[in-house]
């Protein structure tokens, strides 16, 4: 089970907020790139890298850090946000990111998610951030009646990488994951889950992974208010 320490950016910055409400950010790092480093110095495998006004606007706004943080780290890194056509794809790929995240397009227009995961086998995965069982876009400002299993198994044959999946209540609210809805959308589907949304202590990584179907987990607040100690929970997870 992969952990991914996460970063999103806003106006630059790295913060966090609490179920998704842009008022709601607090800031962590004013250098997003030196965050980065930390994370990889104490052993993370993965980044987990989120464009928070891009997904609002729907194109990249924190390119400068995103690729500061490309240059800054020799691990790979999965972005999402903003992320809608497919010169946007095609131009993170280029810049060194392993993976995309493609969330409203998942929705909105799945012919271009099922180009893109053909055109780049292994790099394109699918972000369902979700309020129950319906599934939220564009930034979470729009609810829409597309439910999780059902997006998910849509793109069953479509070559995915990976599900990026989250409880926008347990977001930012160090409430613990939805590890019940997270390891049922895992055994639904043939394509790797992460949890993202409330992981709080190392007993919710070990929830997480007991479940024996959850390929990975973001984590996010937690690490920046000491909460889990990455190396710990790296260890956790490395443990038959």
């Amino acid at each position: 089970m992969i952990l991914y320490p996460a970063i999103d950016l806003k106006d630059g910055q790295a913060v966090r907020l609490l179920r998704g409400e842009m008022s709601a950010a607090t800031v962590f790092n004013d250098d997003p790139a030196a965050q980065a480093r930390a994370f990889v110095e104490a052993g993370a495998d993965w980044l987990h890298l989120v464009d928070l006004d891009g997904a609002f606007a729907g194109e990249p706004r924190n390119a400068r850090a995103v690729e500061a943080i490309l240059g800054a780290c020799p691990v790979p890194a999965q972005l999402g946000g903003g992320i809608r056509d497919r010169a946007t794809v095609e131009r993170w790929l280029e810049a060194g990111l392993r993976r995309v995240i493609l969330g409203t397009a998942a929705v909105e227009d799945p012919a271009f998610v099922r180009e893109v995961a053909r055109a780049y086998p292994g790099q394109v995965a699918v972000g369902i951030d979700a309020r129950g069982e319906r599934v939220a876009t564009r930034g979470w400002a729009s609810d829409t009646e597309a439910t999780v299993t059902g997006l998910a198994r849509a793109y069953e044959d479509a070559g995915i990488a990976a599900i990026i999946y989250t409880d926008i209540a347990r977001d930012g609210a160090m409430q613990g994951p939805n590890v019940e809805a997270t390891a049922a959308l895992a055994r639904a589907v043939s394509i790797p889950v992460i949890a993202s949304g409330g992981v709080s202590s190392l007993d919710d990584l070990a929830r997480l992974k007991a479940t024996g179907v959850v390929a990975g987990a973001i984590v996010g607040r937690a690490l920046y208010d000491g909460a889990v100690d990455l190396r710990a929970a790296l260890d956790l997870l490395k443990k038959d």
